[in-house]
């Protein structure tokens, strides 16, 4: 056996890779934000990773491979994707030597200060530039051997992102297929990805489904906001309920790429949000609804609960976008999808942690509920429901299907769960019990089986008022306490190898 000091440094490499895998595997999904430049005064780059930092947010991409924020990136840890433009496009994928050293220039040369994970080659080439369409696999080709030649090819990966638009008919999402002008080019595409281990880029924004739908899909499926049974859609061919767009619209792309006999593809999307204004033809943009799908999107994803079809699939995502671009052309709610304005105040409060897991102990409320007004309608205790759940953040995971505060008939139980955990989170800074008047404070425990609200002092034989922990947060846990037993254990064996 080989001392450590002896170890091939491809053996080495191999090792690292492993462990990184593992690490990756068991991290699960994450939240990442857009940072586009259509901005009158953009923030310096050194500003913007101040908001990146001060906001804890971890991944980033970037439109481009701007060079200031490369270098302000760098020794941050975020991790960093970066973009081929689609005006570079042709030049990268006509020319080896060209992508060689567009390689060099905007990602070696930052390797590793700056966290670079991804290169999203163009944005929609194939529904936005269709002349440009037959060299996105060669340019995926060529940067690929530039970076194999820069050895960064198990760090950096390569995709290119793709709208929704590539699907020819989305819903039901078992039978969809992209659309047949571009076969022969996914082909190429899906056989990249595969060969290099990368993942399907999409770009989905339920904002567009819900106003294409034109009234066939509810405002709130495509805000994440449905409770009740009666509203789930159905895929007819598969009978898996579909609760909001955003999985429906991930599935179809799943189905999509297996319809072209490819599989263990995985699916990231690289831009999701919703617009805070528009003109008078678009009502469903407003800071409500980009607050309430951008909330819930959020929390889905750092849920890990995958989609329907694919539940054991975590979706990472990017939300679209860090500010407004007030230069982009085309109308007014494009303008307006950024969750900040170029002088760093936000549009609306946005985080970007796991509220799901967040904690909810607050001595001071044991023994005090804030519940469901039993007399309000039904119609104001659904909208305060939908406000508590969304824009107010609590965590109402416990009263979705399958869980154990889950009454679908009975909308005072689960409006009240979600009103006492949004109390419990918020009264030490400012929240209250009232949501317009259809909730009221109470001492008597509405706890039920397994259903524990936060303030019971029945909770855990504690008068901890925390809510009930996710059977995915619990897994989680279990996951990342054996992958760091793992790794302990079998580091010093493997160095020794």
């Amino acid at each position: 056996m080989l001392g450590h000091n002896n170890m091939s440094p491809n053996r080495l490499e191999v090792v690292l890779m492993l462990l990184m895998l593992m690490v990756y595997n068991a991290s699960g999904a994450f939240v990442g934000i857009n940072i586009g430049t259509n901005v009158s005064d953009l923030p310096s780059a050194s500003d913007i990773v101040s908001i990146l930092k001060a906001k804890k947010i971890q991944h980033v991409r970037l439109v481009d491979s701007n060079h200031e924020m490369l270098v302000a990136l760098a020794n941050t840890g975020i991790e960093v994707m970066v973009g081929v433009p689609n005006n570079e496009l042709l030049r990268v994928g006509q020319s080896r030597p060209t992508a060689a050293d567009w390689i060099n220039k905007n990602v070696a040369a930052y390797i590793p200060a700056t966290n670079i994970t991804y290169i999203a080659v163009g944005d929609e080439i194939l529904t936005t530039v269709p002349n440009a369409a037959l060299v996105l696999v060669p340019a995926l080709q060529f940067l690929q051997s530039a970076l194999l030649a820069a050895n960064l090819n198990t760090q950096v990966k390569l995709s290119s992102p793709h709208s929704m638009d590539m699907i020819s008919k989305a819903f039901p999402p078992s039978a969809a297929t992209f659309n047949s002008t571009w076969s022969s080019i996914m082909l190429q595409y899906l056989g990249f990805l595969k060969r290099t281990g990368s993942s399907f880029m999409l770009n989905a924004q339920p904002y567009y489904g819900y106003v294409k739908g034109q009234g066939v899909f509810p405002l709130e499926y495509a805000l994440f906001r449905s409770l009740n049974p009666n509203s789930q859609i159905a895929d007819p061919n598969t009978n898996l309920f579909y609760t909001n767009m955003f999985d429906a619209m991930v599935d179809a792309t799943y189905n999509s790429i297996k319809a072209m006999n490819f599989t263990d593809i995985p699916v990231m999307v690289t831009a999701s949000g919703w617009p805070w204004h528009s003109a008078r033809k678009e009502p469903a943009a407003d800071v409500d609804n980009a607050l309430a799908y951008n909330t819930n999107l959020i929390r889905h994803v750092l849920n890990n609960s995958g989609t329907p079809s694919q539940p054991n699939n975590q979706v990472s995502t990017y939300l679209f976008e860090l500010f407004s671009e007030d230069l982009r052309s085309g109308s007014v709610s494009g303008e307006s999808w950024g969750i900040m304005f170029s002088n760093a105040s936000a549009v609306y409060s946005l985080t970007f942690e796991d509220v799901a897991t967040a904690s909810t102990d607050s001595p001071a409320l044991h023994g005090m509920f804030c519940v469901a007004n039993s007399s309000a309608p039904h119609s104001a205790l659904k909208q305060s429901l939908d406000w508590a759940c969304g824009p107010g953040s609590a965590n109402c995971s416990a009263i979705q299907p399958g869980q154990p505060c889950y009454k679908p008939d009975d909308i005072v139980a689960v409006a009240s769960y979600a009103f006492n955990d949004y109390y419990h989170r918020t009264q030490a800074s400012g929240g209250t019990c009232n949501f317009n008047s259809t909730a009221t404070i109470s001492s008597t425990d509405p706890s039920h089986g397994s259903c524990k609200f936060a303030g019971s002092t029945g909770v855990n034989g504690s008068g901890m008022a925390s809510g009930p922990v996710s059977q995915d947060s619990s897994a989680s846990q279990s996951q990342s306490f054996w992958l760091t037993w793992l790794i302990a254990m079998l580091l010093p064996v493997l160095l020794l190898m």
